[in-house]
C-alpha cells in the first residue's frame, strides 16, 4: 500500500534540484509563500499556496493557480510563519508522513523556528522528515529506524525538554536508557555503524540530524 505523504516546500533560498527525489510520485504538495517558486522549479504540481504571499512573485502564483492550486492568502500581520500555517494544513489532512523541503541558508531566526516547530505536539501524529539544505532531519517520538551509510554522522538533539530513556542500536556510540538534556552536546556527532540504526526513547522528542558529508564534523 502506498504511503500517504504531504510535502511542504518552504520559501527562502532556492532548493537544490536533487531534493525532488524525496517527493513520492503521488504526494500532495503545499507551498509556503515563496516556496511556490521552488516547487515549480522542481517540476512539482502544487495543490495549495499558503501564506501572506509577500515573498511570492505574482507570476508564480498565477502559474500555480492556472494549474489548479488553491491560493490561501493570510494577512501580513499574523501570529505564525507561512511555513507553520502550511504545516498545520498538511497535518490536518491526516497523512502518514509529512516531508518538509527547506534550505539552511537565509534567515537564522526562520531556520531555528522551523526546527523548533518540528517538536510541537501539534505535529506529533504524522511521521515528520525534512531536507534542510544538505541535512536530513527526522523527528523521533517513541522509536524510529533510520537507514544510512556506515560512517555517516547523525546527531540526536532533544527538543522542548529532556529526552529520557534514549536507547540506540547500530550506532558507534551507543546510548542505553540515557537522558539527553537541552543545552548539552551529549548526542552530537554519533556515527552509523551499520546500514540501519534504531533509536527509541521513553519520553520527549528528538531530532535526528544527518548533516551530510560536506558539512559533517567530528567531536
Amino acid at each position: 500500500m502506498q504511503e500517504n505523504v504531504v510535502v511542504v516546500v518552504a520559501g527562502g533560498v532556492p532548493l537544490r534540484p536533487d531534493v525532488a527525489v524525496l517527493v513520492p510520485e503521488n504526494a500532495r504538495v503545499f507551498a509556503a509563500d515563496g516556496g511556490v517558486a521552488h516547487a515549480l522549479a522542481l517540476g512539482l504540481r502544487v495543490e495549495a499556496v499558503i501564506g501572506d504571499l509577500d515573498s511570492a512573485a505574482q507570476a508564480d502564483i498565477d502559474e500555480a493557480a492556472a494549474a489548479g492550486a488553491r491560493i490561501d492568502r493570510h494577512p501580513v500581520a499574523k501570529d505564525a510563519t507561512d511555513l507553520e500555517l502550511a504545516l498545520e494544513e498538511a497535518v490536518a489532512l491526516d497523512p502518514q508522513r509529512v516531508v518538509v523541503l527547506a534550505d539552511a541558508g537565509g534567515r537564522l531566526d526562520h531556520l531555528l523556528s522551523l526546527l523548533l516547530l518540528f517538536g510541537s505536539a501539534r505535529f506529533a501524529e504524522p511521521r515528520l522528515d525534512a531536507q534542510v539544505g544538505r541535512a536530513l532531519v527526522h523527528v523521533i517520538r517513541d522509536e524510529r529506524s533510520l537507514a544510512g551509510e556506515p560512517g555517516e554522522l547523525v546527531s540526536l538533539l532533544p527538543l522542548h525538554g529532556p529526552a529520557r530513556g534514549v536507547r540506540t542500536e547500530g550506532l558507534v556510540y551507543p546510548l542505553a536508557d540515557e537522558t539527553l538534556e537541552p543545552g548539552s552536546s551529549r548526542g552530537v556527532s554519533n556515527v552509523f555503524a551499520v546500514a540501519e540504526a534504531r533509536v527509541s526513547l521513553a519520553s520527549g522528542v528528538l531530532l535526528a540530524v544527518r548533516p551530510g558529508a560536506e558539512e559533517g564534523e567530528t567531536k
